[in-house]
């Protein structure tokens, strides 16, 4: 779906009712091929409003996503059940209607679309949290480790005095400055 100010005009005495199941498994593997392994059907249900040449979409969202576990890699379901606003102008004063944390978009160009597949799918991605950890994951405490490296969590990590641990190549270089050792 498409759409310019100009044709959203229509609407200004009834909003444009959005409520229909898109499919966008191909847009976001494509686009986002690291954070996202498929998406089922996305069911959207919404209306775009127009006043005064601005256009104002406001739409709930339900999907769910196969992501990638933050920690193994391994295949994660994420359900997702959100909501989020945006208002197109098409003149830059028009922003100041608007307060701070309302996401206000600018369009220049008269004949500048609002591509509403491509929003849709920009919010569904800014949904996906930065940990994402399978249920096992969530109920073990073992961390990933090979040879030579292991993951460990903040708490742990803040625990464990880096001071102790000294890399014996840089052993000698302590004596080179004695009597500083105590100031630091």
């Amino acid at each position: 779906m498409k759409w310019t100010l100009a044709e959203l005009h229509r609407y200004h005495d009834e909003p444009l009712r959005i409520q229909s199941t898109f499919d966008l498994n191909a847009s976001l593997t494509e686009r986002f091929p690291n954070q996202v392994i498929s998406c089922q059907p996305v069911e959207v249900d919404g209306y775009v409003v127009y006043d005064q040449g601005d256009a104002t979409l406001s739409v709930s969202v339900k999907t769910t996503l196969t992501v990638p576990s933050s920690r193994s890699l391994k295949p994660v379901e994420l359900p997702l059940d959100f909501a989020f606003a945006e208002t197109y102008v098409n003149d830059e004063s028009h922003v100041g209607r608007y307060e701070d944390d309302e996401l206000v978009f600018v369009l220049s160009d008269p004949h500048d679309t609002i591509d509403f597949d491509n929003v849709l799918a920009e919010n569904i991605i800014e949904q996906v949290p930065m940990q994402v950890l399978s249920e096992d994951e969530k109920n073990s405490s073992q961390m990933p480790n090979g040879k030579g490296w292991e993951v460990v969590a903040e708490d742990d990590a803040n625990q464990v005095p880096d001071k102790e641990h000294v890399d014996p190549r840089f052993a000698k270089l302590k004596n080179l400055f004695p009597d500083q050792d105590n100031q630091n």
